[in-house]
This record gives structure tokens, C-alpha cells and sequence, in this order.
């Protein structure tokens, strides 16, 4: 599991880049304000779009690369027929030269602002689900009780916690966070969302509440809160299944990809 950002500061180390951001759209545009794609002379790291931009942005960096100065002002691209691209809209670029000097605050200029998940459970599934948000604007806290469950490759940006007992991490995440449930067992599970949902009636600080199963397990989860004192409104939070309807596979790599997709909803705008 590799970013784009962990990449980028890597690779300065061996050899300086250029940035190229998209400073700003107007109308249909490939990406975002704030998208960007560092340029090296033998790597790529990132994307503004792909498609004639992105290759004329690349084509520009190296040459700047090769000695031409690195021009100031934003640079003007209108996404015509000229351009092999029929957006309509217009993307202004950014250009900066980066150094070994830059690596450091990388983090703080290029990533934006990741909405927090926290994911109770290390195993298959959970590791798919990793997977997947690590090149997504989330931020990741997992959480498993076993002890060293996670993988060797899991990015640095991802921040790893044993807790045993492992509800006990619920009062430790972001607020905010989406919250969802896989560990190893049915027991830590219901302990697990027990622990949310008081957290929720407190602080109604966990807009969603995932929890992986099936209806069937999400009946016999309602009957054992019950009798622990909670009541619809509590179950209301709750989502189970979880990810987005119709895709029916169960393999943990789809699972990840319907639950992505799921979080990828919710995000404001």
C-alpha cells in the first residue's frame, strides 16, 4: 500500500521535481482546485486530470527540469478541441520547483483536509477497506486487539493502535469519525458498538456507525442491546449492512469497494 505523497518525499531524496497544481477551474475541468502531479525526470507521482493536459504539464516540467526557468504566473489552459479534450472549461496551472529542502512540509501544502474513519478490525475485509481509503481523502485510525495484525506496508499516514480490551479505543477517536466495525469476533463486535453508541448519546459526535454483517446478525445485535437499555433511536444510528446497495459480492476486496463508495457518499460537496 503506497501514496502519492509518502511517494513524492521519497523520491526527492534522489532527484528534484516540479509541482504542478491546478490552481484554479473555470466550468468542466478533469480535477479539482488543488489537484496536483509532481514531475521528476524518470517519475510521475499524482494527477491533475490525465489526457492532453496532463501530458503537455509533464512534457512543460521537464523541460523546465532540464534548465528553462519555472514561470510565476499561472499558466492558462483551455480544455478545447485544441487541446484533444472537450471539457469546455478552463484549468489554471501552477508550476514550483521542489528539492530535497521540500520534503518536509509536503503534508501540510498538498493534502487536503481528510474527513476521519476509524476501523475496528485487522483481518481480510479490514485490510481490503485499508486499502482502498489510503489513496482517499480519509483519515485513517485502526484498531485491532490482536497484536501486530498490521501489515508491514501499511503507509505512515495510516495511524495503527492495539487496544485490549479494543472498545476501549472508542473514546480515543476523532470526532466526527466514521465508525466502522469488523473485528475477529461477534462478542468484541457488540462491544465495540455498545461503546459507540453510548459515545453517540454523549456527544453525538459519530455521524455514521457501520457495522459488518447481515441482517440476520443486525437482529440478534437489536435483541442483545435491548436488553442492555438501548432503543430505536440508539439503533437508528446504525448501519447494517454496510456499503452501497447492489453490489453483492463478498469477497473482501468488493466489500472495501462498496464501503469506499459508501463514506465516499457522505462527503460534504
Amino acid at each position: 500500500m503506497r501514496h502519492a505523497l509518502t511517494e513524492l518525499q521519497e523520491a526527492l531524496a534522489q532527484e528534484p521535481a516540479v509541482l504542478v497544481r491546478v490552481a484554479q477551474t473555470q466550468g468542466s475541468a478533469p480535477r479539482e482546485t488543488g489537484a496536483w502531479i509532481a514531475v521528476s525526470p524518470t517519475h510521475v507521482t499524482g494527477s491533475i486530470g490525465g489526457g492532453h493536459l496532463e501530458f503537455d504539464a509533464i512534457a512543460q516540467a521537464r523541460t523546465m527540469l532540464a534548465g528553462a526557468t519555472v514561470p510565476t504566473e499561472l499558466q492558462r489552459v483551455a480544455l478545447g478541441p485544441s487541446m484533444g479534450q472537450c471539457c469546455g472549461g478552463v484549468v489554471f496551472l501552477r508550476y514550483a520547483l521542489l528539492g530535497p529542502q521540500d520534503a518536509a512540509g509536503l503534508a501540510q501544502r498538498l493534502q487536503a483536509p481528510a474527513a476521519p474513519v476509524a476501523l475496528f478490525g485487522g483481518g481480510h475485509v479490514g485490510q481490503a477497506i485499508a486499502r482502498q481509503l489510503a489513496h482517499l481523502p480519509f483519515a485513517l485510525h485502526w484498531i485491532d486487539s490482536r497484536d501486530e495484525i498490521f501489515p508491514a506496508d501499511t503507509p505512515a499516514h495510516i495511524r495503527c493502535e492495539h487496544s485490549d480490551p479494543v472498545q476501549a479505543a472508542v473514546a480515543d477517536i476523532a470526532p466526527g469519525s466514521s465508525v466502522l466495525i469488523m473485528s475477529f469476533s461477534h462478542a468484541e463486535d457488540l462491544e465495540i458498538l455498545a461503546q459507540c453508541l453510548l459515545r453517540a448519546r454523549r456527544q453525538n459526535d459519530l455521524p455514521y456507525i457501520g457495522l459488518i454483517g447481515s441482517k440476520s446478525k443486525w437482529a440478534t445485535f437489536r435483541h442483545r442491546l435491548e436488553a442492555r437499555g438501548f432503543n430505536e433511536g440508539d439503533f437508528a444510528r446504525v448501519t447494517c449492512p454496510i456499503g452501497v446497495p447492489g453490489i453483492a459480492g463478498k469477497q473482501p476486496e468488493v466489500i472495501a469497494v462498496a464501503v469506499a463508495a459508501q463514506l465516499l457518499q457522505r462527503l460534504p460537496g
